[in-house]
């Protein structure tokens, strides 16, 4: 029987990635109810699947945001791609066209190159998922973004932008 997708038709598997004999029990369960692993300033970011626990893969993470209106600035990545999809709530998705709202079950997958943002705006909670492939390193980025703007220093413009470079977030 042929798939009626030709995508489908003749297409391969990659390479194989695990070549032991017997299989191991390596999954990793993380319950809904964990804490969150960082407090976004509003909200909440659940680390899921990090680049370094899928050896680089992808990295993929749960954003729970308060109802205050709070997100990135348009930007892009020029080493990795992004998806959204949005699990609760309205969140306001820019496409590199223009901003959208997107309810549950709404997803946004964006190129390496191509210009994104996301916001929440309603005034409620949301939450979504976020997925980067690789998995590039994007604790580091969340991190250091919230000690930034709660160490009470003076950051400057500079030092924001080299920053954000550093992280692959290029803003437009």
């Amino acid at each position: 029987m042929t798939h009626p997708d030709p995508w489908i038709v003749g297409a391969t598997y990659p390479p194989e990635q695990y070549v032991a004999a017997e299989p191991e029990a390596a999954a990793r369960l993380r319950r809904a109810d964990a804490p969150a692993d960082l407090d976004t300033l509003g909200g909440f970011a659940h680390y899921l699947a990090t680049g370094a626990t899928t050896d680089g893969r992808y990295g993929l993470y749960r954003w729970d945001m308060g109802p205050q209106p709070g997100g990135p600035a348009p930007h892009f990545h020029r080493t990795m791609s992004e998806a959204f999809f949005v699990l609760s709530g309205t969140v306001r998705l820019h496409d590199g066209r223009g901003w959208s709202d997107a309810g549950p079950g709404d997803f946004c997958h964006v190129p390496e190159g191509s210009v994104h943002a996301f916001r929440n705006e309603s005034g409620e909670p949301a939450s979504m998922l976020i997925l980067f492939t690789p998995g590039a390193p994007r604790e580091a980025y969340f991190e250091g973004l919230v000690d930034m703007f709660t160490s009470g220093r003076e950051v400057s413009q500079e030092e924001y932008l080299d920053f954000c470079a550093r992280h692959d977030n290029h803003l437009v």
